[in-house]
């Protein structure tokens, strides 16, 4: 147990020993084990826009053993994914991997301008599946945010009455933003924030942008001078949104994108003290070779071996 685990964990004190253990097994496995740092692989994409937008250019990926086994040989801190992809896999790498059972999801066969999610599995199969955490997907922004919330809550308390860590993809979109608005910094920074005080361990949100969306806030950033000229500066500022740094924060590696644009992301996550990344679609939409290199050179990155 390194020093950057106990401190991490220590924040953790009002929760159960169940969840610091599930906590730790993440933190302590794979290539960043004990540094503080976390890659973690999420392949919900298939559910949530279709399998062949999916995984049409990397067919293996249609396999649910695929990411098991590029989760493992890459060396994630877990693997995160709805219920039939980890029922597919689960008992064939138990204990190779930690699991996150995700458990709301949504299709986009009908375009919602508020969009909502379906809960589709529960922290009962997430222990029948040998998993470390649950995940769950609010939309700060949406028309239908506050029953989200208090579904989460739900959720949230029955996960952590069983040991369970609780992951929470916080992505504001909806009527209540513009199209800017969904990874403007000030909504970005809030929807991190609005995580966390729902009770998350590890709060996902994406890469926040220059931009401000509301008015009250942008006097108050501009008043104070709140530094957002870099992306560094705005991951430090989401980083700090959630509790002075007090909880894990991780950030969307979103759709596929050129080496080098997602290499200078993840430097910097890293400079503004981001806890790590979740990416899935710019490494499962890669022949396995390619995904593993791709996948080392970001914990190289998080590690401090790469500059």
């Amino acid at each position: 147990m390194t020093k950057q685990i106990k401190e991490i964990l220590s924040w953790y004190a009002g929760d159960s020993p169940g969840i610091l253990t599930n906590l730790a097994r993440m933190l302590n496995h794979g290539m960043l084990a004990g540094t503080g740092k976390m890659v973690i692989l999420p392949v919900d994409q298939g559910f949530e826009h279709g399998p062949g937008r999916s995984f049409a250019m990397n067919p293996p990926a249609y396999n649910p053993h695929y990411h098991f086994e590029l989760a493992i040989e890459s060396g994630c801190n877990a693997y995160a994914a709805p219920l039939g992809f980890l029922e597919a896999g689960a008992a064939e790498f138990a204990g190779s991997v930690p699991l996150i059972l995700k458990l709301n999801s949504h299709d986009v066969l009908l375009e919602e301008k508020d969009p909502y999610q379906a809960v589709t599995g529960s922290a009962k199969d997430a222990l029948r599946l040998g998993c470390v955490g649950v995940g769950y997907t609010i939309y700060p922004g949406s028309a239908h945010r506050l029953e989200m919330y208090q579904t989460l809550r739900e959720i949230a308390a029955e996960a952590k009455a069983v040991g369970l860590a609780v992951v929470v993809w916080s992505y504001p979109r909806g009527s209540g933003l513009s199209k800017k608005g969904e990874t403007a910094i000030d909504v970005t920074a809030y929807a991190a924030h609005i995580a966390a005080q729902l009770g998350a361990h590890i709060v996902k949100v994406k890469l926040p942008s220059g931009h401000i969306e509301q008015d009250a806030a942008r006097k108050v950033y501009e008043g104070t001078k709140v530094p957002i000229g870099t992306l560094a500066d705005r991951v430090r500022h989401v980083v700090q949104s959630t509790f002075s740094g007090r909880r894990i924060v991780i950030f969307s590696g979103g759709a596929k994108e050129e080496d080098k644009v997602v290499f200078d992301e993840i430097r910097a996550v890293r400079d503004g003290g981001g806890f790590g990344s979740i990416i899935g679609r710019n490494s499962f939409q890669r022949p396995r070779a390619e995904a593993l290199d791709f996948l080392a050179t970001i914990m190289n990155i998080y590690a401090g071996k790469a500059k």
